[in-house]
């Protein structure tokens, strides 16, 4: 990830609110519409966001809307990123999500037998 490109991406207006608030999944109309900005900025902003791979496409969630329409829903990377300045040079350092890919079924069933079930 370019230093630079990730500075000027995350310094323009509407960007950390779009990471912000995309912690679950939300398409750029979505976002647009509960931050109040305008749609096409929404889109570029989340398209930018989404090309330094600090938001992702959320597939499992896409929205159907109109026969023959989708919308792409898109979903927070990371949880913190992290600039070092170290003389002359920079450092970043994004600390990613934590994913899991136990289905919500599987985690239910393991609090359930924690709190006094199946124990």
């Amino acid at each position: 990830m370019d230093p630079m490109e990730l500075l000027g991406t995350l310094g323009k207006k509407y960007s950390p609110d779009i990471l912000r608030t995309a912690e679950e999944p939300a398409s750029a109309q979505e976002l647009s519409d509960e931050l109040d900005i305008p749609v096409t900025t929404s889109y570029r902003r989340v398209e930018a966001l989404n090309e330094l791979g600090l938001l992702e496409d959320d597939e499992e969630t896409s929205e159907f809307g109109e026969p023959g329409q989708s919308q792409t829903v898109y979903r927070r990377t990371v949880d913190e990123i992290v600039i070092r300045f170290d003389g002359t040079e920079m450092e970043i350092e994004s600390i990613e999500r934590e994913t899991t890919t136990q289905p919500l079924s599987s985690v239910w069933d393991d609090l359930s037998r924690g709190i006094g079930g199946d124990d």
